[in-house]
C-alpha cells in the first residue's frame, strides 16, 4: 500500500492509499478540508474534531442526495466488483472510525 502526505485544514497527514487510488484519495482529502474549512470560517467552531464530525456528517449527507440512478441497486457482478475494490472502505474500517470518532467526543459526549 502507498503512502501519501496530505493537508487538511492546515494540517498534514499520512495516508496509506491502495495503488491506482491516489486521485480519488486526493479528491476526498480536497472535498473534506474544503467543508471543515467552510466549517472552521463560518466562526461557530473552533474545535478541530467538532469540525471534523461535523464535515463528516455533511458529506455523508450529501452522499445520500445523490441522483437516483445512483441509488439503483446494482447488478450481482457490479455488487462483487465493489466488493473487491481495495479503494473502498470495509466494514471493519467504518466500525474502526466510528469508535475513534466515539473515543474523541467522550470527552463530553456533545457535538455543538
Amino acid at each position: 500500500m502507498k503512502q501519501i502526505e496530505v493537508s487538511i485544514m492546515g494540517q498534514s497527514y499520512l495516508l496509506g492509499c491502495p495503488e491506482g487510488g491516489e486521485e480519488r484519495l486526493k479528491e476526498a482529502v480536497h472535498q473534506v478540508d474544503r467543508e471543515m474549512c467552510a466549517i472552521r470560517d463560518s466562526g461557530k467552531l473552533k474545535a478541530r474534531e467538532r469540525i471534523a464530525v461535523l464535515a463528516a456528517l455533511n458529506l455523508a449527507y450529501m452522499l445520500t442526495e445523490r441522483p437516483a440512478e445512483a441509488a439503483k441497486a446494482p447488478s450481482a457482478k457490479q455488487a462483487q466488483a465493489a466488493n473487491d475494490d481495495p479503494a473502498l472502505p470495509t466494514a471493519e474500517y467504518i466500525d474502526k472510525l466510528i469508535s475513534r470518532l466515539d473515543q474523541a467526543l467522550d470527552s463530553d459526549g456533545h457535538l455543538i
